[in-house]
């Protein structure tokens, strides 16, 4: 059912644990939305559009709330600036509005390409904040970034954001272009959406407390497919519990692990999709395998991100203007 309806190409949406009836609306542009009982507020909670480069795979890319928001009122958001290059900067808010003089910078990243940006935060139940980062672009990784593990891309980091100064720490390598990921509130495990070259679209787990470093594969794996003949960098080779072929799609949106209460039907299952077709999946994991994979009798056009609210109930974004919640 819709929840928002108007909005600016809209590409990703958060609430902090503590605001039950609220959404944060993230518009590619450059602007955060909130939508409050039911209402879209005239006023954005945050406008940056003057510093982001908008288009395309670049923008606003996602915002995260810290685990203690209803008390020290910092959230992150991550986006590509007027160069092209991908920022990760901390504000703090009154509450209502975002207080652009209290802007922190966590991190820089050079973008060799204007494509694979991944973008996505989230604090994982360590309450350190994760983030995304693709490949660096173009096509088949072409300066071999992924595997690479003096490169922040093809990465997934980790950042201390209550120590200033920490510096970024690489969780996991080889990937492409993480196009949304979510930790398990229940469990604590970590899900990606990891987007595909030219065949294959793949879900992939950790299990919360993997011991060593996980290597997902890309770009000597696409899926469970050979992609290019040469080493593997450095860790442990995670396969995907799941892939698609671009027979069903084009691009992933990874989602989240049904914790609500509105859809039984959903309780305990990944919901995840594709941009391109508007398919919605589920799947269940037993045994670290994927079973009861299922289409869902839903259809989002342009599903750009899944969200969670306070409560766990799941909604979805389209890029074509819309949030929608998932209703029984």
């Amino acid at each position: 059912m819709p929840v928002a309806s108007g909005l600016a190409s809209p590409l990703h949406a958060a609430a902090p644990r503590g605001e039950p009836g609220r959404l944060y609306v993230v518009e590619q542009a450059g602007v955060i939305r909130v939508v409050a009982g039911g209402k879209l507020r005239a006023a954005p909670f945050l406008d940056i559009r003057s510093v982001v480069t908008s288009g395309g795979e670049q923008g606003l890319l996602s915002v995260a709330f810290h685990p203690d928001y209803a008390r020290n009122r910092r959230f992150y958001v991550d986006y590509t600036d007027l160069s092209g290059d991908t920022r990760v900067v901390e504000f703090r808010s009154d509450g209502t509005r975002a207080l652009p003089a209290t802007r922190r910078e966590l991190l820089h990243v050079a973008q060799p390409y204007a494509n694979h940006n991944g973008g996505q935060l989230a604090f994982g139940p360590d309450g350190k904040l994760y983030v995304g980062m693709g490949d660096g672009g173009s096509g088949g990784d072409p300066e071999n970034r992924a595997q690479n593990p003096r490169s922040l891309l093809g990465k997934l980091l980790r950042l201390d954001v209550d120590r200033p100064g920490a510096k970024v720490a690489v969780a996991a390598l080889g990937l492409r272009n993480p196009w949304r990921f979510s930790f398990d509130r229940a469990s604590g495990d970590l899900w990606i959406g990891d987007v595909g070259q030219g065949d294959w679209e793949e879900v992939d787990v950790l299990p919360r407390g993997f011991a060593s470093l996980p290597n997902f594969g890309w770009d000597v794996h696409e899926g469970r497919a050979p992609f290019e003949d040469k080493p593997l960098g450095p860790g442990t080779l995670v396969w995907p519990v799941t892939v698609y072929s671009h027979a069903d799609g084009c691009s992933i949106t990874g989602g989240s692990v049904y914790r609500g209460k509105a859809v039984p039907a959903l309780a305990g299952r990944y919901v995840y999709g594709d941009y391109c077709s508007g398919t919605v999946w589920s799947l269940r994991l037993a045994g670290g395998k994927a079973t009861d994979v299922r289409t869902e009798p839903v259809h989002v056009d342009q599903l750009a991100s899944f969200a969670e609210d306070a409560g766990g109930e799941l909604y979805a974004v389209s890029l074509s203007g819309a949030v929608y919640r998932f209703a029984a």
